[in-house]
């Protein structure tokens, strides 16, 4: 109960505050201080996800920080791409993909703390056409990397479209919680009839989620957008070098041959 109680309270607080689901903290958090199995911290985690996803969306909505048509382009596109992403993610080293990754979320990171010091991508406010063909393009390349990277698609959406789509960090965060919703539910319902949820973790995780989520999205709308988004880049970076310290799995022993009589 207690194990639940806190592994909610890191996912709630941190996907309300930076508008992520916080599986890239979840999961080592399982697998290293709790000694889960790799696929029990993945189908755990994603329950953690998806309730920090509805809850999030709740609360953003509230403050008025949510894009209801904007989150259903990219969750609908998401689901589209996100079987290529995974059969791609099959024909190329996983160590590599997770590097790539890596250095790509230290792009992002550098590129969210120089903000205020580079001329801005898009000023003003842009045409609607071409807001929501960065939204369709958006949504497409997240199912894609979340399916070839095996991550959510909170780290990637968000600075995209503050960069690209010129919207706002906080309104950002709000649609990409609600976009994370579709896909997650299906991989945990997929991971819950495989057997790889912790039911005990269950009720502890459920009341921390939802707690921490009311704290970290109230305690958002507080904060200025451009500290906002120097505590996401720490968020980013932090989830970088998860990914470039990944060392190769190593290969099962090969079993013993019966002994020749």
């Amino acid at each position: 109960m207690i194990h639940g109680l806190l592994v909610g309270l890191v996912a709630g607080s941190l996907g309300g505050l930076v508008g992520v689901g916080g599986g890239v903290i979840i999961v080592p958090l399982m697998t290293e201080a709790l000694r889960f199995r790799q696929q029990e911290a993945h189908g755990t985690s994603l329950v953690a996800v998806v309730l920090t996803a509805v809850a999030g969306s709740v609360v953003y909505y509230l403050h008025g920080s949510a894009d209801i048509p904007a989150s259903a382009i990219l969750a609908g596109l998401a689901l589209c791409t996100v079987r290529l992403g995974a059969k791609y993610c099959c024909f190329l080293p996983e160590l590599k993909l997770k590097r790539y990754f890596g250095l790509f979320l230290l792009f992002v990171s550098a590129l969210l703390i120089l903000r205020p010091f580079l001329p801005p991508v898009m000023e003003g406010s842009l045409p609607a056409w071409i807001r929501w063909s960065v939204l369709v393009l958006l949504g497409a390349l997240t199912g894609f990397i979340s399916g070839m990277m095996g991550v959510g698609g909170g780290s990637f959406m968000i600075p995209m479209m503050v960069f690209f789509a010129g919207i706002p960090q906080h309104t950002a965060q709000g649609i990409s919680l609600l976009a994370m919703i579709p896909a997650s539910t299906l991989g945990a319902w997929i991971h819950w009839k495989m057997g790889n949820i912790r039911v005990s973790l269950l009720p502890g995780l459920i009341f921390g989620t939802l707690a921490g989520v009311f704290a970290g999205g109230s305690f958002a709308h507080l904060i200025p957008e451009e500290e906002l988004s120097l505590l996401y880049s720490v968020l980013l970076v932090y989830t970088a070098v998860h990914y470039l310290r990944t060392k190769p799995r190593r290969p099962a022993p090969a079993p013993l041959s019966p002994p020749s009589k």
